[in-house]
């Protein structure tokens, strides 16, 4: 009989052992294969599943929004002219739901001019509601503005502007924003104070990638909201100055500098701007 040394002895033992962990290893495998492939598929069936309940809730938001804002426009427009209470009720509802995709302030500027001036309890009651949605929409639209952009705050020395206008100075200041420094300068014009409105002169001197200057004039009041009223700037870039208070012998403004993307709906980005942006994108994955 052949004598068996050390290493056949432990083959003869081991064997069995080698083939049950083989056998465990399979099982294991295919376990554990078979557990991530339904949890994909689950993950996979709710993603789904989401998907179509959020573009079932959008398209129903559509819907109503648009019913909404057909019956509400078509107020101000149908005859028997409705009462100033409701007018100015369906202002807010447009105001509030619809400000980020429509330019409102002929309407408002409309409203305001029926109500006529504050000569009693009543027309000062319509007026004051009028300015706290606008007010309430612009610091809205600001704090989305002011996530990705840049701003600084003026005070307007009223009483000087309409009394010695020569003596009123620029307010100038640098800002950056996504690798573009900008210098503003913002000098007030001349002030309205029927309509609570301010003109301005703005300059914006950008020194590089393509140096260039912008000079703008308008007027501001409390119905110019940023993201519609805004001044469209290279590299799909804006800014809008906004006013933040009136007052008898002062006023409140903010400036403020924002990326293209934060803009309303209906202000739709350049052909260019968009190769541009696409191309900024597709850089960081290459490298």
């Amino acid at each position: 009989m052949e004598k068996r040394d050390g290493w056949s002895k432990a083959e003869i033992i081991l064997s069995p052992i080698g083939g049950l962990l083989t056998a465990l290893s399979v099982a294991l495998l295919g376990f554990f294969a078979s557990k991530y492939l339904n949890q994909k598929q689950e993950s996979d069936t709710r993603a789904r599943v989401y998907a179509e309940l959020t573009s079932q809730r959008e398209q129903a938001e559509s819907v109503l929004r648009k019913d909404m804002f057909g019956s509400i426009f078509e107020s101000f427009l149908k005859a028997p002219t409705p009462s100033l209470d409701v007018k100015v009720l369906n202002m807010e509802l447009l105001a509030y739901n619809f400000h980020e995709s429509l330019n409102l302030k002929p309407l408002f500027s409309y409203l305001q001019r029926q109500i006529g001036p504050a000569k009693d309890d009543t027309t000062r009651s319509y007026l004051a509601r009028l300015e706290k949605v606008a007010r309430d929409v612009t610091h809205k639209q600001m704090l989305v503005l002011e996530e990705d952009g840049q701003k600084f705050d003026s005070t307007i020395d009223l009483k000087m502007l309409q009394e010695r206008p020569q003596d009123v100075t620029p307010v100038a200041r640098p800002m950056q924003l996504e690798g573009i420094e900008r210098t503003f300068r913002l000098l007030p014009l001349a002030v309205d104070p029927v309509a609570r409105e301010l003109q301005f002169r703005l300059e914006i001197i950008t020194p590089k990638p393509t140096p260039e200057t912008n000079r703008v004039e308008f007027w501001a009041g409390f119905y110019d909201f940023p993201m519609i009223d805004n001044t469209r700037l290279s590299n799909d870039q804006r800014c809008a100055v906004v006013l933040k208070t009136f007052e008898a012998d002062r006023a409140e403004v903010t400036l403020v500098y924002f990326p293209g993307s934060r803009a309303s709906l209906k202000e739709k980005p350049f052909y260019e701007d968009v190769i541009r942006n696409l191309q900024k994108r597709a850089q960081p994955a290459q490298q």
